[in-house]
């Protein structure tokens, strides 16, 4: 599920990178190109719908990565502690105590 969340969230960015780069800062964009008079989808129209599919494909962005951190895949907490306890007894630990100086023996 994670997966597949991720590939959608990728498709996802990819699209939204190409409606801003079709987007002219100034409002012309991809309408500029297509302005006769007579065409199905006039210059405003194609700005509206380059907005509104930026917005939803952003929503969109927003949905599937809250859902991807969600499905994230998790260990329970049984799980790690039988590792913590396996590796407790695989390895020793080294621990060693300091110990006191040897007495001096003094000259007499």
């Amino acid at each position: 599920m994670y997966t597949f969340l991720v590939v959608l969230i990728l498709i996802v960015c990819l699209l939204l990178a190409v409606v801003v780069l079709v987007q002219n800062s100034k409002g012309g964009g991809l309408a500029a190109n297509f302005s006769a008079p007579n065409q199905f989808m006039g210059v405003r129209r194609t700005a509206d719908f380059l907005e509104k599919a930026t917005w939803w494909l952003a929503i969109i962005l927003v949905v599937l990565s809250l859902a991807a951190t969600a499905s994230i895949p998790h260990r329970h907490a049984e799980d790690t502690l039988e590792t913590e306890v396996s590796l407790d007894n695989n390895i020793s630990p080294v621990t060693t105590t300091p110990t006191a100086p040897a007495a001096v023996p003094q000259a007499e």
